[in-house]
């Protein structure tokens, strides 16, 4: 199965891994009919899948990392179903597929603020809408829609989080977690950002425009390239997916900011899911075969 060997591959470079059995790194070698490998001193097996999102799946390998280059590739999503006309699995095992691929595209540990260009902060709210209006929820209006925070890097990565209220509380927790102290900060007018310049320790320059006065840019102070995101994101969900509920919604945002955050990688976001695989195998020592009665 070459798919299994590349799988192995990345988590064990030329073939050697760690034998829990004879505690030393070894060679191992595949076992026919088996998604494993025996150690080629002591025959111990390891089994690459355990512990990913291939574990326990009956779905080929060449399957799921055919929706993994689907996914990486896009630009604007592509929906379950259309994975199921191309690989011709059922559409419950490609909606599947997608949920546990989208685990690999989380971003835990972005940090925001190491380059020269700014971070800029914007809160976004999807689903529910203003009757026959357009611009930022009111009050009345935020109890049917989902509320999401983010922040970005200038020319670098982005962060975007589902939140159960866009508040001050809430805006400090995304710029303390995720952006480096000393940096500029760029928001528009809204009361939440209004502690950004005086939070202990931090020492962030705090800079904002004016969107209620129609100004949009002054200089380089902007968050156009947050609400470029936020764009991206709504298109795409709503022309692929048409509709997210908010239990998902962080899943949808991740699988963005995963290839907005690679959109300079070309070719490569493919292998970057399969690091992300390797990161998550775990080996699973097979308890040792009863002893020859005879010796």
């Amino acid at each position: 199965m070459p798919a299994l060997s590349r799988s192995k591959s990345n988590a064990s470079p030329q073939g050697i891994s760690f034998c829990e059995k004879c505690r030393k790194s070894r060679k191992h070698y595949r076992v026919h009919g088996r998604t494993a490998y025996a150690c080629e001193t002591c025959g111990n097996h390891i089994y690459p899948l355990v512990g990913t999102i291939f574990e326990k799946s009956s779905t080929p390998l060449k399957t799921w990392f055919h929706a993994m280059y689907l996914m990486g590739s896009t630009r604007c999503g592509i929906s379950a179903k259309q994975i199921q006309r191309e690989t011709g699995v059922t559409y419950k095992c490609a909606w599947r597929m997608f949920t546990q691929i989208r685990k690999l595209m989380h971003d835990p540990d972005v940090i925001l603020g190491d380059g020269s260009g700014g971070v800029e902060v914007d809160e976004a709210y999807f689903g529910g809408r203003r009757k026959g209006e357009a611009g930022r929820m009111l009050r009345g209006n935020k109890g049917r829609n989902t509320r999401v925070l983010g922040a970005v890097e200038r020319r670098g990565r982005i962060v975007a989080r589902v939140t159960e209220t866009v508040n001050m509380n809430a805006a400090n927790a995304i710029v303390r977690e995720f952006v480096l102290p000393k940096s500029t900060i760029f928001t528009d007018e809204a009361v939440v950002y209004d502690a950004y310049q005086h939070l202990t320790g931090m020492e962030y320059q705090h800079k904002r425009i004016n969107h209620s006065q129609k100004i949009y840019v002054a200089g380089d102070v902007h968050t156009n390239t947050i609400e470029g995101f936020w764009s991206l994101v709504k298109r795409g969900i709503g022309g692929v997916y048409h509709s997210v509920s908010a239990k998902y919604l962080q899943g949808y945002l991740d699988e963005y900011a995963f290839r907005y955050n690679r959109r300079r990688s070309g070719n490569l976001i493919f292998p970057a899911l399969l690091q992300r695989v390797s990161e998550m195998v775990s080996h699973k020592p097979v308890s040792e075969a009863p002893k020859n009665v005879l010796s």
